[in-house]
């Protein structure tokens, strides 16, 4: 079972990788709940083994293309992140006290913190793109413009699948011209 589920998850997130176009030092928040992974309703079955063989599958795909992993903690932390600190620096986040647990955080958050080599938690983050395992609500944490992506991977265990990659704002009006590129 947690075979199936990690190779669900690594096609997933490279097919997001790769649709997306994301560039080295993006961000990729990650929203899952292990619970409905497993068959469970969101939050009442929280698994650690799930959560890890999921970020085991996923972080060296990222950290491979120098893509930083935000992990979404559930709604009891307010859907804080846990991310490498680094990250935070760079996109000057400000980083706030918790240490996520499977049933106050997430068992993902809680397999990021343990996982990570400097993890931190700030409240928010404006990802690149995204992926929601079980329906987590990562709408929060994508920039403005959230873009659905449709992947070949609709579930991962049990558990819905629903990415998005993220657009600059278009402005200016009608007389307004665009770069196509950015589309």
């Amino acid at each position: 079972m947690y075979d199936e589920i990690a190779a669900q998850a690594k096609l997933a997130v490279s097919e997001l990788i790769k649709t997306a176009e994301l560039e080295e030092e993006s961000i990729l928040v990650v929203g899952c709940s292990s619970s409905e992974v497993g068959g469970r309703a969101i939050g009442t079955f929280s698994s650690v083994e799930i959560a890890n063989s999921i970020f085991h599958a996923i972080y060296p795909v990222l950290k491979e293309k120098k893509i930083y992993l935000a992990a979404q903690c559930c709604e009891h932390l307010n859907r804080a992140i846990i991310i490498e600190k680094e990250a935070a620096v760079k996109n000057r986040l400000e980083i706030v006290n918790v240490v996520p647990q499977p049933k106050a955080g997430g068992s993902f958050a809680t397999a990021a913190y343990a996982n990570f080599e400097h993890p931190v938690a700030v409240e928010q983050v404006v990802a690149q793109a995204g992926i929601d395992i079980g329906d987590t609500l990562i709408g929060m944490h994508l920039a403005k413009v959230a873009v659905p992506v449709r992947l070949s991977v609709r579930k991962i265990g049990e558990a819905n699948v629903v990415c998005a990659r993220t657009r600059p704002k278009f402005i200016g009006g009608e007389r307004a011209c665009y770069d196509e590129k950015l589309k």
